[in-house]
């Protein structure tokens, strides 16, 4: 199976835009991804035709919009093969589902002295949660080093666990190196010294399949946005038996069972953490995103986004002023790279006003910008609905900055 590449583009109305008189190249998509034609459709008709706040109403469009938002759960639990729809937390992104576990896990399980491993190139979304319990309970922050590529040394990794050891919080894939971890090993490791582990799979789930029953993590964390969604709408994925074990993140409607003067009971999984009205247009855009993109086949998407990867690294490769950061045989189509003798941030406007837009700057992962020994990089991150044409035009961009630049 393959996609049609043109079709695909034509579901895509902000692909038609012009860029100061030129054609967008849009080459940000790590960042945020554009939007299909049935995502916005879908979240027009919840509005337009019944909306309506969800569990609590009796009346039909209150039915309607709750079998919509719980459809959108179930896809998610298809999509993540999560065992039930209900290890599926609704939130307002991926940073708020790594949020709610560090809060949840700094009730009662998290102590003065635990320890909890990140790796050296986690987003800061995967950082702060936890320097908040470092500050607020006194846990230790222990780090784990990566290579140039991103790679991780299990053997090195296994020599961070101690007894005191109870959280891996780790990215699925890097946002910056595009190089995906190995989950299973990692989960396993863990799990053989107690320990639960998060992963961050706000880039992974993007780019490939993602079994959470066969990786058997306890959290994984995914953001709607990159997944061609819309802003505001996030997963936690939970193993049920360990969502049970968790208090509430926050407190208000739908979370609850029973409320008196004197007493609060909550609610099961996953609505015990899900407080007042949830993000219901966007649950449902969500769910649409998620169909939209499965119905064009993961591997055949993976396939074309490796092929617009090693075209990419190809072509930047044959440019002698210009540095990929990152080699990993296995990492997804999200390329960082400097340019000799210029700031990524002039690179990027340079390029803007020649149609195309990437990223620049530290990328929200500061500890690996300094493991690699800059403050910042520019970063090309390419999607299904790129081109070979695209990356043609990137080149070309790069060698009309590197002329104005030097």
């Amino acid at each position: 199976m393959s996609i049609d590449v043109s079709a695909i583009r034509e579901e895509f109305p902000i692909l038609a835009r012009e860029i100061y008189g030129k054609p967008l190249v849009y080459l940000d998509s790590a960042a945020s991804a554009q939007k299909p034609q049935a995502v916005i459709e879908a979240m027009t008709h919840a509005m337009e035709y019944s909306y309506a706040n969800v569990h609590r109403g009796l009346h039909l469009l209150s039915n309607e919009a709750t079998t919509a938002f719980e459809d959108a759960r179930a896809t998610v639990a298809t999509f993540l093969n999560a065992a039930s729809p209900d290890e599926i937390v609704f939130t307002s992104g991926g940073t708020d589902a790594i949020n709610l576990v560090s809060y949840a896990l700094g009730v009662d399980e998290i102590r003065e002295g635990d320890e909890i491993i990140l790796s050296l190139m986690e987003h800061h979304s995967n950082i702060v949660p936890w320097h908040l319990l470092r500050e607020r309970k006194g846990a230790v922050l222990k780090w784990l080093d990566v290579t140039d590529d991103g790679e991780i040394d299990l053997d090195v990794y296994r020599s961070l666990f101690t007894p005191r050891t109870k959280l891996v919080a780790i990215s699925h894939m890097s946002n910056v190196l595009g190089a995906p971890t190995p989950a299973k090993a990692l989960t396993q490791i863990a799990h053989e010294y107690g320990a639960k582990i998060l992963f961050d799979g706000c880039q992974a789930a993007v780019h490939g399949k993602i079994d959470v029953r066969d990786i058997g993590c306890d959290f994984y964390a995914v953001t709607g946005h990159k997944l061609y969604g819309p802003t505001g709408i996030g997963v936690l994925y939970g193993r049920m038996d360990v969502l049970k074990t968790l208090p509430p993140y926050r407190g208000g409607g739908e979370m609850i069972d029973t409320v008196t003067t004197d007493t609060v009971t909550y609610n099961d999984p996953p609505h015990r953490f899900e407080a007042g009205t949830p993000p219901i247009v966007e649950a449902i855009g969500l769910g649409a995103a998620l169909l939209w993109l499965s119905a064009k086949g993961i591997d055949a998407v993976a396939a074309h986004e490796t092929a617009l990867r090693t075209h990419a690294t190809e072509e930047l490769r044959k440019l002698n002023f210009v540095r990929i950061y990152g080699q990993s045989a296995e990492k997804a189509p999200i390329i960082a790279f400097a340019v000799d003798g210029a700031h990524p941030h002039d690179v990027s406007a340079i390029l803007d006003r020649q149609g195309v837009a990437l990223r620049a700057g530290h990328h929200c992962a500061q500890p690996l910008m300094k493991r690699l020994g800059v403050t910042a990089t520019a970063r090309a991150s390419l999607a299904l609905y790129n081109t070979h044409d695209d990356v043609e035009a990137l080149i070309k961009a790069l060698h009309k900055t590197h002329e104005m630049l030097s």
